[in-house]
């Protein structure tokens, strides 16, 4: 969602022609939406110059996080975002995304890290643009629908597919020694922190911290239409 159109500066139409040309390079196709960082006010400047430094001092597991954006910019088959001077480019059919937490003006918060064409990782607060409750679910939407499909095809073919602890084949599911057919599996949760598989009327809760899996998404796609299959072949 772009809202209104506003009259457009030198530096805004040559940042949209920089992105419009990273995007094409990639071929991520026609621009769908774009999502402008929040305006500030001058009285919550110094908060927001402390949440971003106090954001580049957290780890969680991945290196720092960068500084927050200011355009964000989603496609048919992939995104750009414009963090600091640099513009990432994201592709869905082969990124990889995690939540964690960082630290921002406001406390902690949620985040996405996602991982660009360049190998480099990107951090978007929730907070870093306008419209939340729209981008977010919505590139988790569009990173399992480009990447359930190959990874069934992969399991057909009798791959295991590893997302941080936790494994899956066509038939079983597991964590470490531990695993599970999928004809027992009734449904795979995902809780606070972790996943949780629901198995003859008991649910077996997993350790495997929810910031340590990468594309969580996708394993819940592909857990909730295995186990279906494996009923329905009963």
């Amino acid at each position: 969602m772009s809202g209104a159109a506003a009259p457009r500066g030198r530096d805004e139409e040559l940042l949209l022609a920089r992105v419009s040309a990273a995007a094409g390079r990639a071929d991520l196709g026609r621009r769908r939406a774009t999502y402008r960082a929040p305006r500030t006010e001058p009285g919550a400047r110094w908060a927001a110059a402390v949440g971003a430094a106090a954001r580049r001092l957290l780890r969680t597991g991945g290196g720092p996080v960068t500084r927050a954006g200011t355009r964000l910019d989603l496609y048919q088959r992939g995104m750009t975002a414009v963090v600091g001077r640099r513009i990432h480019v994201v592709r869905f059919d082969t990124t990889a995304v995690r939540r964690r937490r960082v630290l921002s003006s406001r406390g902690v918060t949620c985040a996405l890290e996602l991982v660009d064409v360049d190998g480099e990782r990107v951090v978007l607060s929730r907070g870093d643009f306008g419209g939340p409750q729209e981008w977010w679910p919505g590139l988790c939407r569009a990173v399992t629908e480009a990447q359930v499909p190959r990874a069934l095809a992969a399991l057909g073919q009798g791959a295991r597919l590893a997302f941080g602890p936790v494994w899956i084949t066509r038939e079983e599911v597991g964590c470490g020694a531990a695993a599970l057919r999928w004809t027992g599996v009734q449904r795979v949760e995902i809780l606070d922190g972790s996943v949780a598989v629901r198995a003859a009327g008991r649910r077996q809760v997993w350790a495997a911290p929810r910031s340590g899996i990468w594309n969580l998404c996708v394993l819940h796609a592909l857990a909730e239409h295995l186990a279906a299959a494996a009923r329905d072949d009963r």
